[in-house]
């Protein structure tokens, strides 16, 4: 049986790439309208890739190292699209920090670049491109942007958080999975098992995230009416293992017993096989001796949609656990 900790380091294995220097650049804003302290960095994250980032801080807040918490943007977003949670918890007194990830926002020519360039880099990936477009490359990134905090005197690199949503929620409970450095995870509309899905005829509304690079895959090979098998061909080509060894149910047991806030909508069809998710990340933390860090939370009569009452359940757990 393949423990937590195998699983981890055949990801890391399958994610790793030269470490290039970061090469930080690091420039403070003038932001008096938002009343905070901000800076916009950027650092490399592999050859030919540099990642841009927001840091945002209280404006009254002392020096010293403080808890920061990244937010991982969803499909055709951007990390200035996320600025209002930033703000949320730099008011809370939070390190604040978002990145664009590959293919999205300032990455793809700007804030509303949309998902074009990210689709496009899917379908290249399953004609035989280099790299990991869908969630893999920005993983790797996330992880990058944790060697660059670490690098900064007001974080505490011991008290770093990940609040992703919708893609950046499965980028989070991967990211999570393959770096002990993140103390807390909050995925939100992203747990789930790609395997469930295409066991059981409910992986159209995931693909649909992606809907022209599939289309155009699915022509690219010539098959006319693509079904469950076509699709595990399709995630072969374009984020292996992602429906077998890197599933939710293999990667959720290997962040315990960090505390892990996973947070679903009861209607979202983007998310299936949530039980099999947390019957195996209940099993891990109840091995661990940790089942108070881990929570489900399903939003009643919910999509895929982040409710203001969600956002606040996230907020709490966040500073329960990355301010003691």
């Amino acid at each position: 049986m393949t423990t937590p900790e195998q699983t981890r380091q055949r990801f890391l294995g399958l994610l790793e790439r030269a470490r290039v220097p970061l090469e930080a650049e690091t420039v403070a804003l003038q932001s008096p309208a938002l009343g905070v302290r901000a800076d916009c960095f950027s650092f490399a994250s592999e050859a030919g890739q540099r990642v841009p980032g927001l840091l945002l801080q209280d404006e009254e807040a002392t020096s010293g190292a403080r808890p920061a918490v990244i937010v991982a943007h969803g499909t055709g977003s951007s990390k200035e699209a996320v600025l209002p949670l930033l703000l949320t918890l730099a008011a809370r007194g939070f390190v604040a920090v978002a990145i664009d990830a590959r293919h999205h926002g300032q990455r793809a020519g700007g804030p509303d670049a949309g998902s074009a360039a990210y689709v496009t880099a899917i379908f290249d990936k399953f004609k035989g491109a280099a790299g990991y477009p869908f969630l893999y490359d920005t993983v790797w990134d996330l992880m990058r942007t944790l060697d660059y905090l670490e690098q900064r005197r007001d974080v505490d690199a011991r008290r770093i958080g990940l609040l992703g949503i919708s893609k950046g929620g499965m980028e989070t409970y991967l990211a999570a999975a393959a770096d002990p450095r993140l103390a807390v995870a909050v995925p939100v509309l992203g747990v789930q098992s790609f395997a469930y899905g295409l066991e059981h005829d409910a992986w159209r509304s995931r693909v649909e995230t992606f809907q022209a690079a599939f289309d155009a895959a699915a022509q690219h090979a010539r098959v006319a009416e693509p079904d469950a098998a076509f699709v595990r061909h399709f995630y072969d080509r374009v984020v292996p293992g992602i429906y077998g060894d890197y599933d939710g149910p293999a990667m959720l047991p290997c962040i315990a017993p960090r505390p892990l806030l996973a947070i679903n909508g009861e209607l979202d069809a983007r998310t299936p096989g949530l039980h099999l998710c947390r019957a195996a990340a209940e099993a891990a933390y109840a091995a661990a001796g940790a089942p108070e860090a881990l929570s489900f939370h399903v939003q009643a009569q919910i999509g895929h949609e982040f409710t203001e009452s969600a956002t606040q359940l996230a907020l709490g757990w966040l500073e329960r656990w990355l301010k003691r």
